[in-house]
């Protein structure tokens, strides 16, 4: 059996109604996504609040437990058990719920009700807690001894391994191994009339076997007679003086002795003395799956919180496999929540759930407007370096590794720090760009009049219009690459539109260079030179010294000036086939990347350089930035920030611009807006 479905409701972000939480899940392996406090772990707490866990750890309510200022509204929690086998309908046999067409299997539904009586008992708020049946959570009380075969295996956040596999009383190695068929069913009982090998006893069978030996040990037995004759002497004639050595709890249960026993043992990993907390932790859930594997009825359900803790890169995808993998093999539900993007790469969309503001957005096939052919793709290609998207509270999608470098630095100097705002950059090398963007976009309910509860994380998706001014075919040698004159007024308009109608819907919106590409862009808004020179150092990357850095800028300049002087020369003689001054000289720009192979990339690294270091000079001020910027770029991150609460809030304006200029350029953007 498996959770289907869990509804919560009044349990710390989730409220009531629409504010509550119906989150879908699925047998085997379910990670859960999402940034810091969307909900993950209200949902894990829920659950163990609802089932209990195998280490029997109570669960202890606070008042924050309790949705919103009043607390006197109940907390609901409502898991739909499906996939029963014969084994869990006889266990549940009087809680079962039957569709009344009797189509379909029978399913068990467990109803939590916590209300806070407004009473203290012993010191403490008294909270009545119901277990009830039922799919309305009217039906028959759950007692505690069917409750007890639905606790949940849990592992707990930063967990401490070693502590947990450590010998003492109530350890969790002896919990694991006491409840474990290897160990209870094994081996043959202690009877000191036969001579049974030590190796074929069980458990029990060793501890009595060494109760023996250490009874009739030498020195101990020497000890209780000379105990014997300091008695004799104390005692009376004719009074018994007789005594009996034997270990301690001898006589209690078989089960209180075998604990007792399981308590004395240690669980390390061998070869290498003691171990990272990465080893441990891979120990400690190899233990927890050794128990849960061997549940033949109710819950075998695992719950782990941040499977990644204390792993390199490698072993959590490695974790990631294993769990996937076990959870097939062994028919049991995994529910795990993370935040590193090397174990979400590493888990099928199909699994995955994102939560967001304590809203569950699964991206299975036919939640998302993901395609069939989508998902294969995805499984291929998103990798750690794209998996951030599911953490992000803003997210931009760029088809290119020049924009991935540069777009910090723009929204940087445009007073929109992407870190602060929590945005991620993915950079989806050219391909794909309306792959990644279905995955938020949820799909059309299939009843009429339903709304869609779209995502509300902003993504935007920026790519290039690709048509080339009437003067750069000749000039970079593409004479069959479309200019605004070949393509006409009407057509560039249904150009554009499509490009940006390729991706948009709900909460994606795409942004297109509003002339050619990025680097062209940047070029002809009134950053030509400063490109140009970002350019020439890239070119002479290999042989850039800090003694030589200012020489080849300064050469650049001035090859740039002869550049823009032919510009000039060309558009008074008529030559430039109808292109403006500013639009020859940033194409002659473009052709440093177009036919001298320079590295656009390395371009936009020392293009950010350049830029940060006119800004902390003065010669480029925060309000001329935002004149000359490409728009679309600026639309873009507006987009993705605008409206947001930074993640650390600051009012500092950037070093070298006036506070006063600052405000002035967010009142334009909103304006412009």
């Amino acid at each position: 059996m498996y959770i289907s479905e869990l509804t919560i409701e009044n349990f710390r972000i989730f409220g009531e109604g629409d504010d509550s939480l119906v989150l879908e899940l699925r047998p085997g392996l379910n990670a859960l996504v999402g940034e810091n406090d969307s909900g993950k772990t209200a949902i894990i707490d829920a659950l163990r609040l609802a089932l209990g866990t195998a280490d029997q750890e109570w669960f202890r309510l606070e008042d924050s437990d309790f949705h919103g200022d009043n607390g006197s509204a109940p907390i609901l929690i409502a898991c739909l058990f499906s996939g029963l086998t014969r084994a869990d309908r006889r266990a549940f046999a009087e809680f079962l719920s039957y569709d009344p067409d009797g189509v379909g299997e029978p399913v068990f539904c467990l109803n939590v009700t916590v209300a806070d009586t407004g009473r203290l008992r012993r010191g403490r708020p008294y909270r009545r807690i119901e277990f009830r049946s039922g799919l309305d959570g009217t039906g028959p009380i759950v007692p505690q001894e069917a409750r007890d075969l639905l606790r949940a295996t849990y592992l707990r956040p930063l967990r401490d391994a070693e502590q947990e596999l450590t010998s003492g009383r109530g350890s969790r190695l002896s919990q694991v191994l006491f409840h474990s068929a290897q160990v209870r069913d094994a081996g043959e009982d202690y009877d000191p009339e036969v001579d049974t090998a030590p190796a074929a006893l069980s458990v029990l069978g060793i501890g009595d076997y060494a109760d023996s030996l250490l009874v009739s040990q030498t020195g101990v037995a020497n000890a209780k007679h000379a105990i014997d004759e300091h008695l004799k002497s104390l005692a009376l004639a004719g009074e018994p003086v007789t005594t009996d050595i034997g270990v301690g709890g001898s006589g209690a249960s078989d089960e209180a002795r075998l604990r007792r026993i399981l308590e004395k043992l240690d669980l390390g990993l061998g070869g290498l003395g003691r171990r990272g907390l990465g080893s441990n932790n891979r120990l400690f859930i190899a233990c927890e799956l050794l128990l849960l594997t061997q549940e033949e009825e109710g819950s075998r359900l695992l719950l782990i919180e941040e499977p990644e803790a204390h792993l390199d890169a490698q072993r959590q995808l490695q974790l990631a496999k294993a769990i996937r993998e076990q959870a097939e093999k062994e028919h049991l539900q995994v529910i795990l929540t993370t935040h590193s993007p090397n174990l979400a790469s590493a888990v099928e969309l199909n699994s995955m759930t994102m939560i967001r503001g304590g809203k569950a957005f699964p991206l299975d096939e036919g939640q998302t407007q993901l395609e069939s052919t989508d998902y294969r793709f995805l499984q291929r290609f998103l990798d750690a370096t794209k998996a951030n998207l599911f953490f992000a509270r803003g997210v931009l999608i760029v088809e290119g590794d020049a924009e991935n470098v540069l777009l910090p630095t723009i929204a940087e100097l445009a007073g929109m720090d992407l870190s602060k705002y929590g945005v991620s950059i993915v950079n989806v090398g050219g391909i794909g760009l309306r792959r990644y963007a279905r995955i938020f976009q949820r799909a059309e309910p299939s009843e009429e009049g339903k709304a869609v509860q779209e995502v509300t994380i902003p993504v935007a998706c920026i790519t290039d219009l690709d048509v080339l001014p009437e003067c750069a075919p000749s000039i970079i040698g593409r004479e069959k690459a479309k200019t605004p004159t070949m393509l006409g007024e009407e057509k560039l308009r249904s150009r554009r539109e499509a490009l940006e109608a390729k991706a948009s819907g709900q909460c994606v919106r795409t942004f297109v260079s509003d002339h050619w590409t990025l680097e062209y862009d940047l070029a002809v808004c009134g950053f030509a030179e400063d490109v140009y020179a970002a350019a020439r150092l890239a070119k002479r990357e290999a042989s850039l010294t800090e003694e030589n850095l200012a020489t080849v800028i300064a050469e650049a300049k001035v090859e740039f000036e002869k550049l823009r002087e032919t510009a000039t020369q060309a558009v008074d003689a008529g030559d430039a086939q109808g292109c403006s001054v500013d639009q020859l000289v940033a194409t002659y720009v473009y052709k440093l990347f177009a036919l001298d192979s320079v590295s656009k990339p390395a371009t936009a690294q020392y293009l950010a350089d350049i830029l940060r270091r006119r800004m902390d000079e003065g010669s480029l001020t925060q309000e001329r930035f935002l004149e000359l910027a490409p728009r679309y770029l600026l639309d873009a991150v507006e987009y993705v920030t605008l409206g947001q609460e930074p993640v650390e809030a600051s009012t500092e304006p950037i070093v070298g611009v006036p506070a006063e200029a600052v405000a002035e350029a967010a009142e334009k953007s909103v304006e412009h807006e």
